[in-house]
This record gives structure tokens, C-alpha cells and sequence, in this order.
């Protein structure tokens, strides 16, 4: 749990970014990639993420340089997601280019204690491969994220809806409480969801509150305190259990046809998708097609295999919670 501790002058100074932070998105799409965790509720997009990362120079640029600054690890350099947000990707990017060369090397220094840090780290802080790192960031957010605009905006305008009709009816107190169950709010502290035990002291500097499509479960901040206070939050906030999700599914489909939605979020044939519900090959073809005929799934052919993948609106579906 983390543990965000507030002053009075704190309370009057909590913020929600408008938009998502478009390196904080980076981080976190990669994160998506390198785990099946919450695979299900991003299937369209990892899909269309995996065939994009075939093409030679993003799949080198994301190798060679991406993961090894944003690895699956406890730790990731903070200089990568400056706050720079309200003006856009390229003055974060620009941020990260005038990082000091000392402040490089200390944060590299920290994620060698926790991954393996890459070979060519010091050449990064002495900058000489920081308009590399910056392409890398630019092309990858292009190809990879941008595409995707549409049904990201959609997420974040209806959790934006929703903070800023708690802090109308409420202030900051029924803003903060707007939060739950990621978070829980006993003034004067913000219990959140996080994978260990930390505390903030905010001191007066305020807290900001940045929403993220890509970011799953747990809320993710900077791991020095000496930074201006963030809190990174999914606007997926209550990822449901899978079965919950089946139950909400199987209330409007059917058991048997909510089953065979839930399969495709992998990305199955319909022969595997008859082995994995149980069911015969005719049946299992003619849900598919009621399936793709109201648009909950999408058919792809690679090479002579057809697959069946979620739709946003399928993947829509899977993460409503039974009431």
C-alpha cells in the first residue's frame, strides 16, 4: 500500500491532468507487452501492437533501446516521464533531452540494482544517444499508440466525467473519495492500491492526479520522493475477475456464447476456440458469427489461418461487473 500523506495547503492543491501523460502512456503500453497480466482487456490493441512491432526499425528501436530504459521491473528511471505533459510528447521528449548527464547516470546507477542496466547507459547520460532515445519515443507513440486514439479519448472522457462531477458536488474531499476502491481517502491520508509499502509526505507541493488507459490495477508514481508529487491511476480503476466478467457476459449472451467471447481474447481459431469452451465445430461457428455480426469480435486472416480478436465494444463488455 501507499500511503500519501496531506496537508491542509495539500488538499487545495490536488490536480487531475486533463489528458493522459504521453510517456507515462509509453511506460505503461510497454509494461502491457512484457506481461499477460490484464491481457484480455487490451486484446484489440496488443494485437494490433504485436503486428506493428514486426516492422524492422520500430521492433530495433523498441529491443534495442525501449525496454531496457522501461523494463517489467520495480523500478524505471524518472527522468523518462518528466512533467511535462500539458503541452504534449514533444516537450517531454525535449525534457528528457536537457536532463543533467549526472542526474542519467544516478538513475541508471538504481536500475542496475533492480534490472540489468544497458551497456550503452553511459553513453545516454553524456548524450550522445539521446536524440536516438527521442526518435524512439516519437515513432513508437506513433505507431504503436496514437492509432488507438479514438477508444483511449473515449476512456479518459468518462473518467474525467466522473472526477470532475465529484470535486463540483464535493471539493477535494469527495474527489479524492471519487477514487475507491483504488484508493481510499481518510483525511489526512490516501491509502492506494501499490504492489509494496511506501509513504509520501506532500509537504505543501500538491498532488497530481494523472489518468492512464495502459496503466493496470495499481497506481504508479515516481520513485523519488524529492520530485514533484504524481500519482499515475488506471481509469480501469476496478479490474473485474474474469469469471464476474463472463457472469455480466453469460447475462446478455448466454453462458455458453459469453465463454466463446471471452476466448477471443487471445486471439483463437474457431478450432481452438472449441476445444478451450468445450463445444462442437458447428456450434462454435455459429456463435462466432452472431458474435461478429453485433461487432463484439473482429476476424483476421494471417497468412491461412483465421483468427478470431475482441472488439473495443467485446472488451467493453468483458469488464462490465455484475451489479
Amino acid at each position: 500500500m501507499l500511503r500519501v500523506i496531506f496537508t491542509e495547503d495539500d488538499l487545495s492543491q490536488v490536480r487531475v491532468a486533463a489528458t493522459a501523460d504521453p510517456l507515462w502512456e509509453i511506460a505503461n503500453s510497454l509494461d502491457r507487452l512484457q506481461t499477460r497480466r490484464g491481457r484480455w482487456a487490451y486484446a484489440p490493441w496488443y494485437r494490433a501492437a504485436s503486428e506493428t512491432l514486426t516492422e524492422p526499425v520500430l521492433r530495433k528501436q523498441v529491443t534495442s533501446m525501449l525496454l531496457p530504459l522501461f523494463p517489467r521491473a520495480a523500478y524505471f528511471p524518472d527522468f523518462l516521464t518528466p512533467p511535462a505533459a500539458p503541452d504534449g510528447l514533444e516537450a517531454d521528449i525535449d525534457a528528457i533531452l536537457s536532463t543533467p548527464s549526472e542526474r542519467v547516470t544516478d538513475e541508471l546507477k538504481t536500475l542496475a540494482l533492480v534490472h540489468q542496466a544497458p551497456s550503452w547507459g553511459p553513453r545516454l547520460a553524456a548524450g550522445d544517444l539521446r536524440s536516438d532515445l527521442g526518435a524512439a519515443l516519437r515513432t513508437y507513440h506513433q505507431k504503436v499508440i496514437e492509432p488507438h486514439s479514438d477508444l483511449i479519448s473515449a476512456e479518459l472522457a468518462a473518467d474525467r466525467a466522473t472526477r470532475a462531477r465529484a470535486l463540483a458536488r464535493g471539493g477535494p474531499d469527495r474527489l479524492l473519495s471519487s477514487f475507491q476502491p483504488l484508493m481510499r481517502w481518510r483525511s489526512p491520508v490516501l491509502e492506494v492500491r501499490y504492489p509494496v509499502n511506501r509513504t509520501i509526505h506532500l509537504a505543501g507541493r500538491g498532488l497530481r492526479l494523472v489518468p492512464s488507459y495502459f496503466c493496470w490495477q495499481n497506481a504508479i508514481t515516481l520513485a523519488d520522493t524529492e520530485l514533484s508529487p504524481v500519482l499515475v491511476y488506471p481509469v480501469l480503476a476496478e479490474p473485474p475477475n474474469p469469471k464476474n466478467a463472463e457472469v455480466t457476459a453469460a447475462a446478455l449472451l448466454g453462458k455458453t456464447r459469453a465463454a466463446v467471447l471471452r476466448s477471443t481474447a487471445s486471439g483463437l481459431t474457431a478450432g481452438e476456440i472449441a476445444v478451450q469452451v468445450g463445444i462442437g465445430a458447428p456450434t462454435t461457428s455459429h456463435h462466432l458469427t452472431v458474435l461478429r455480426d453485433s461487432g463484439l469480435i473482429t476476424t483476421h486472416r494471417a497468412d491461412k489461418t483465421v483468427l478470431h480478436v475482441l472488439t473495443p465494444l467485446g472488451a467493453a463488455l468483458l469488464r462490465q461487473r455484475p451489479r
